[in-house]
């Protein structure tokens, strides 16, 4: 039995979310935290649990990928390298810039005013409230990461790669859970994917 997918969001929904959170009272943090979702497919889980160590070398300076440990996402098999999109890599910069201190290598790359970081739940919370302010139903945190791997799959079968490829950029334990992703659940059949280019 299939469960609910989150919704998929198109190109001019995701233009309308980042213009919404440049006007936050953090909009380079929100602008990473909804980057992180659209153009790295990372779950509320491992949004919450980045640090600057995963991204970051031994010098301080941004790396072209995300170090997911295992212990950052879901257990044994979640850990991956994702590469860092261009647009995600300016966000990630642009944050480092106003916000220094926060960047040591232990601290988690999306923090909060109150806390040292934001929690899974938070995470998704947060999501759910942007969606709701700009009137897009039924997405979630998941949205972005389904929007990634949906849109991912595409250009990675078009160039010859497996679904056993997009399982491990999405980190799927099961390839079944990325074949759901994948097959059926395509772009076309709710509006324009999220160009990753």
């Amino acid at each position: 039995m299939l469960t609910k997918q989150a919704k998929l969001v198109n190109k001019p929904q995701l233009t309308r979310l980042l213009n919404h959170v440049s006007h936050s009272r953090y909009p380079e943090r929100d602008r990473v935290i909804v980057l992180l979702s659209f153009k790295a497919g990372l779950r509320a889980k491992e949004i919450a649990g980045l640090t600057w160590s995963m991204v970051t070398d031994a010098s301080g300076d941004l790396t072209d990928v995300i170090s997911l440990p295992n212990q950052a996402s879901k257990g044994k098999r979640g850990g991956r390298m994702i590469p860092i999109h261009p647009e995600l890599g300016e966000a990630l910069a642009a944050l480092k810039a106003v916000a220094a201190d926060r960047c040591r290598p232990h601290l988690p790359v999306v923090y909060s005013e109150r806390a040292k970081g934001y929690s899974a739940n938070a995470i998704a919370v947060w999501f759910h409230t942007r969606y709701s302010e700009l009137g897009i139903e039924g997405a979630s945190s998941h949205s972005g990461r389904r929007s990634f791997i949906t849109a991912t799959a595409k250009k990675i079968t078009e160039a010859g790669g497996s679904l056993r490829d997009i399982q491990e950029l999405a980190g799927h334990s099961s390839l079944a859970t990325t074949t759901l992703h994948h097959w059926g659940y395509g772009c076309e059949a709710e509006g324009n994917c999220v160009d990753l280019r």
